[in-house]
């Protein structure tokens, strides 16, 4: 099918190192400062911003505020009457946004679009933390025995891959210890100065403690406050955002190919449905093969980096074998290989990911896409991949529930 080109003007993160509510600032602070400071790094006027997406899976819950559309017309007089939704798909909220925004631009309604995630999740205890995020999974129907379904959703996919390929935790280990030194380099990553021992990325209880099963505090995402924004463009507006800054629009990344399936709720059903296969997740794979034939391209060799979701370390695992660049079952080889580490075939997460960057559920997807406009501009500083050309995210929500991707380039 054809495709008009979306294009990404640029965006803006907060630094996941905070605490906001310890701050003594509201959500609407986190939302109206990352915003502002969008559009401030990118030059765009707000009443040029013709529609607002926001992303947000629980603030209903986490901060007692739902309705998120509404903030953008506090953000600055000129988006007062802004037209804006709100979208939820648990940790694919962000994604779900994009592609909002992008069938907004693609369908001629607008030109120019704000797409911004947040979430604050620091403010409860722990425990209360993984009771929130419980709806992303089937409530009364997963996990029911446990205060903890995320770890054992996660250790769940561990025992299949066991029991289908096998799989040796030192390479899933090695995936949390890339993620984390990623992230050392990273000026908005939560970990950026965290310390570890010689033990922490080992079996040694006191320096990586058991959560659930073979889930370690270290093979985990982490509960985050955070916002990003990206706008997106239809061409004839990039092309005059490029004329008035003296760029070419060759200059500006654009949205090669997208892909978004969905599978049923319950993890079970999912399992059942890929019995006798290769692939753990067919759905898995057949997001990467729709995203890579929409921007034209035969195979994932055709992409230098990957900003992916790695909730827990297994899923990292899971994406990579599903990729396609090795068969299903090996995806280790590409780990024993340093092919996912900087200077490797395929960077994976050298913004740190979900481990090392931090996961505020709402916005990790808006992040992806704004880590990927970063690479492919050689704006990523320390974590520059080079020759990049392609960037593909991989954003997923609940237990591969919901799955969406993007190839951004040049």
């Amino acid at each position: 099918m054809s495709q008009k080109k979306v294009y990404i003007l640029g965006g803006s993160q907060s630094d996941f190192t905070r605490n906001i509510v310890r701050e003594g600032l509201s959500l609407f602070d986190l939302f109206a400062d990352t915003v502002r400071s969008g559009m401030t790094k990118c030059q765009i006027n707000p009443s040029d911003i013709q529609v607002g997406h926001v992303s947000n899976f629980v603030g209903d819950l986490f901060n007692g505020q739902g309705h998120l559309g509404g903030f953008l017309g506090h953000v600055d007089p000129a988006l007062a009457y802004l037209p804006a939704s709100r979208h939820e798909a648990a940790c694919a909220s962000g994604s779900m946004a994009l592609l909002g925004a992008m069938a907004d631009i693609e369908s001629g309604r607008y030109d120019l679009a704000c797409v911004v995630g947040i979430e604050i999740m620091r403010n409860v205890s722990g425990e209360q933390a993984a009771n929130y995020l419980r709806p992303a999974a089937w409530a009364d129907k997963e996990w029911l025995d446990t205060p903890y379904v995320w770890p054992c959703a996660f250790d769940d996919l561990v025992s299949a891959y066991q029991q289908r390929h096998g799989v040796d935790m030192a390479h899933l280990r090695a995936i949390s210890q890339k993620n984390y030194r990623n992230a050392r380099s990273n000026p908005n990553a939560q970990t950026r100065k965290w310390q570890f021992s010689e033990n922490s990325f080992s079996g040694d209880e006191g320096a990586n403690p058991t959560v659930v099963g073979s889930i370690r505090r270290q093979d985990c995402g982490q509960i985050s406050d955070g916002a990003a924004v990206v706008f997106l463009a239809s061409e004839t507006r990039a092309k005059e955002y490029a004329r008035t800054r003296n760029m070419n629009l060759e200059d500006l990344p654009y949205i090669k190919g997208w892909g978004h399936i969905n599978a049923p709720m319950l993890l079970k059903e999912k399992l059942r449905l890929s019995e006798g296969q290769d692939y753990i997740f067919p759905h898995v794979r057949k997001l990467f093969e729709q995203t890579l034939s929409r921007a034209g391209m035969g195979s994932i060799e055709e992409i230098q980096g990957m900003e992916v979701h790695d909730c827990f370390n297994i899923t990292e695992y899971m994406i990579l074998d599903h990729s396609g660049l090795y068969k299903p079952g090996e995806a280790w080889r590409a780990i024993e290989t340093g092919q996912t580490s900087a200077g490797g075939k395929l960077p994976i997460n050298m913004s740190g990911g979900l481990i090392g960057l931090g996961h505020p559920v709402g916005a990790t997807g808006v992040r992806m896409a704004l880590d990927a406009y970063n690479q492919v501009t050689y704006s990523a500083g320390g974590n520059q991949i080079d020759d990049v050309r392609n960037m593909m995210t991989f954003n997923l929500g609940g237990s591969t529930t919901t799955c969406a991707s993007l190839i951004i380039g040049r």
